[in-house]
C-alpha cells in the first residue's frame, strides 16, 4: 500500500465515521428542532393580539428554549416581522431564550405587491412550509411596502431575491438575525 492509498484509506474511514455520528445524532433527537405550523385559521399573534390570518405581509412563530406563552402549545405566534421581533426583545429580560424562530420566506412563495390607497401591501403567506429559520434569511428593512403592522421587514432565503425587492421597493439587506431592537422600534 502506497502512502497515498493509506492517507485515502485514512480520510474516508474519518469521514465515514463522522457521517455515523451525525447520523446518531439525527436519530436521537439531539439535533432537531420544533417544525413551524400553519398560522391560518383563529390564529392570535401573542404579542398584538390581532388574528393573523385578516392581516397582510409576513409573519413568524418563535419556539422558545423554556419558556411558551401561555394559552396554547407552542410556538409562539406573530401576525408580523415586527411583532415576532417585539416579543422576543420583551421577553429575553425575563429569561426567555429563543430556541428556533422561523419568518415567512418570500423566496419561496409566490407573493404579490399590490396598491390600496396609495399603499403597498405584500401578501400574506400562512402555510407551514412557508416558513424558514431566521439564521437562512435576509431582510429587507426600510422598504415602502407595508404588512400588518406598517412598514414590513420581508424576508427572503435567497439573497438575490432579498436584493431585486430592494431594488425595485426600497430598502436596506440585512441578515435576519442581526435585525437590532432599534431597527425594529423605528419599524
Amino acid at each position: 500500500m502506497t502512502r497515498d492509498t493509506a492517507v485515502d484509506t485514512t480520510r474516508r474511514r474519518v469521514l465515514i465515521g463522522t457521517a455515523a455520528v451525525v447520523a446518531l445524532a439525527g436519530c436521537s433527537g439531539s439535533t432537531d428542532r420544533p417544525e413551524p405550523i400553519s398560522l391560518s385559521g383563529d390564529v392570535s399573534c401573542d404579542q398584538c393580539g390581532m388574528v393573523i390570518d385578516q392581516h397582510p405581509g409576513p409573519s413568524g412563530q418563535t419556539y422558545y428554549q423554556e419558556h411558551s406563552v401561555e394559552g396554547h402549545d407552542p410556538p409562539a405566534r406573530f401576525c408580523s416581522t415586527v411583532c415576532t421581533y417585539r416579543h422576543r426583545y420583551s421577553k429575553e429580560p425575563q429569561g426567555w431564550q429563543p430556541q428556533v424562530t422561523y419568518l415567512t420566506d418570500y423566496s419561496t412563495v409566490d407573493y404579490r405587491v399590490s396598491e390600496s390607497d396609495g399603499t403597498r401591501v405584500i401578501s400574506a403567506h400562512l402555510a407551514a412550509e412557508a416558513f424558514a429559520p431566521t439564521e437562512d434569511l435576509e431582510v429587507v428593512a426600510g422598504t415602502d411596502v407595508e404588512g400588518a403592522m406598517g412598514p414590513a421587514l420581508v424576508p427572503f432565503g435567497d439573497s438575490d431575491d432579498a436584493e431585486a425587492f430592494a431594488s425595485e421597493y426600497g430598502g436596506d439587506v440585512i441578515a435576519a438575525a442581526n435585525i437590532s431592537q432599534e431597527l425594529v422600534a423605528r419599524g
